[in-house]
């Protein structure tokens, strides 16, 4: 149902039009001297949430299914266009281990959560999905919820988790992009220099300027990838039934496009690196689709309806997420982890691999770029595992 706004929802171009200006918004207040203190990202997230709880934009419109459609899977591919695995596998290592930090720290925060939050006779299916869901992702809450039982026999609770979801999701992304300027915090992690990509100089030496014809042979290449791994997705779910696969393994071929699109985008960096360097304005264009992308899920975040309809699942998410960011930010201090390191790990866990990169690529932590993407694919691997041992504990 489409929520009444001053910019309707069925308004496919003028919320698009809002989310633009939004970004811009961003990215205009980052120059600023007084605005560079929370940063574009921040920015993004704090004018679309004002912007759809004061009923400028809708909470939910087509716009945003495009958004997260098309421009999301886009991002990947954008990002990872100068990402050869045989220059980057040290780093990758070492973020691994901070993803399952941030893998455990999740565990640990459903536990507490559980210990104070009652949920009733449904408290082992929430507690399953949402450990799938902030240690991989979407992808991993589905299946979840389907094989807990909970999607069938609650799925009002699903909507309100879904709904509470979106809320957190763009407060903790916040609260992620802001820790680098809180100086308290950052001078008790290892320092590191992470704007610097591990191809740079390989980069500097074959990049000119960006021009119509890089662009368009950037687009085309990222379009290309995004097309093929969603095309062998599907082909997947042909062949072996979503069904029967997720109740194998957990997951369908469907859920996998994310991995698909992944692995295919790192083929062409890895094997023809030079080549690939050549290609300009994918990381600048990245950025710009990253902006629209928090835009869309911060507008999400209906606080009132929340507040009102779903206190004790948004009590439940808001602890899990707190022990989270504090188990894994502690953890991260004592095994000699960068700050961008385990931001960038939280994120992948919390938030997904889409939006991990996405963070990097927006706060310069170029390096970090590739690795974000691979930890969070890594996540999806995790995520029904963990949760099917914490339903099995709980249940």
């Amino acid at each position: 149902m489409m929520d009444a706004s001053l910019i309707p929802a069925d308004q496919h171009l003028a919320v698009m039009a809002g989310l633009t200006v939004i970004a811009a918004a961003g990215f205009l207040l980052e120059k600023t001297k007084f605005g560079a203190l929370l940063t574009g990202t921040v920015w993004t997230i704090l004018l679309a949430i004002l912007a759809s709880n004061l009923r400028i934009l809708p909470f939910d419109a087509p716009a945003y299914g495009f958004v997260f459609s098309y421009a999301v899977p886009v991002l990947i591919p954008l990002f990872l266009m100068k990402a050869d695995l045989k220059r980057i596998f040290f780093e990758t290592t070492r973020m691994t281990g901070a993803f399952l930090i941030a893998s455990l720290a999740t565990v640990i925060g459903v536990f507490t959560a559980v210990l104070v939050v009652r949920l009733g006779d449904w408290e082992a299916a929430v507690a399953a999905s949402l450990t799938g869901s902030y240690v991989g992702g979407s992808v991993n809450f589905g299946p979840l919820t389907e094989m807990t039982g909970l999607a069938e026999g609650a799925p009002s609770l699903v909507s309100a988790i879904v709904a509470a979801d979106h809320l957190a999701s763009a407060a903790y992304l916040g609260v992620l992009a802001v820790l680098p300027g809180v100086a308290w915090i950052a001078k008790r992690f290892v320092s590191r220099d992470h704007t610097q990509d591990h191809t740079e100089t390989l980069e500097e030496g074959s990049e000119g300027a960006t021009t119509p014809l890089s662009l368009a042979l950037t687009l085309a290449y990222a379009l290309t990838v995004v097309a093929i791994g969603t095309w062998l997705s599907s082909v997947g779910d042909g062949l072996v039934s979503p069904d029967a696969m997720r109740e194998a393994i957990g997951v369908s071929f469907g859920d996998l496009k994310y991995v698909f699109i992944t692995l295919l985008a790192l083929i062409l960096p890895t094997a023809i690196p030079t080549q690939m360097a050549k290609l300009n304005g994918g990381f600048e264009l990245g950025v710009v689709f990253a902006f629209l992308f928090f835009g869309a899920i911060a507008a999400g975040a209906n606080v009132a309806q929340l507040l009102a309809d779903a206190p004790l699942i948004m009590l439940f998410i808001a602890i899990l997420v707190s022990v989270h960011g504090v188990v894994a930010f502690v953890l991260a201090k004592f095994c000699k982890l960068s700050l961008p390191e385990i931001i960038i790990a939280s994120n992948a866990a919390i938030l997904g691999a889409t939006t991990a990169p996405a963070l990097a690529a927006a706060k310069g932590w170029r390096d970090l770029v590739t690795p974000g993407v691979l930890v969070g694919v890594l996540g999806y691997a995790l995520g029904t595992v963990l949760g099917t041992v914490v339903y099995g504990v709980l249940g």
